[in-house]
């Protein structure tokens, strides 16, 4: 099992939707996605260890997937829907990671 999480690094005056995102990108993706994602989380950034500093990244996501061929197989048929939704809701550009899942639940 892989995860491919999708973080966008906090930016004093960098634009995000947060609802657009929650409500529409994120959806769309997964619908583009298919089998090839088991579901997804999204997370919205509040703050850094400090209280009061602001957090690394303002809004994370992850896609959970059996294996990594099969997430990029997939999102590489959707990539430019995908990639042309992100101005929608952020000027922020996303870090990309994919990981191997070593623990789901503890």
């Amino acid at each position: 099992m892989i995860k491919v999480t999708v973080m966008y690094p906090y930016a004093e005056g960098a634009r995000f939707d947060h609802a657009y995102y929650r409500d529409r990108h994120m959806p769309m993706v997964k619908a583009r996605l298919g089998n090839a994602c088991a579901y997804y989380t999204v997370e919205r950034g509040l703050s850094g260890r400090a209280p009061g500093s602001p957090p690394a990244f303002v809004a994370m996501c992850a896609f959970i997937c059996d294996s990594a061929e099969a997430y990029l197989a997939a999102s590489q048929e959707h990539s430019a829907e995908i990639r042309g939704d992100i101005a929608n809701y952020t000027d922020i550009v996303p870090v990309v990671q994919i990981s191997e899942v070593i623990v789901e639940r503890s």
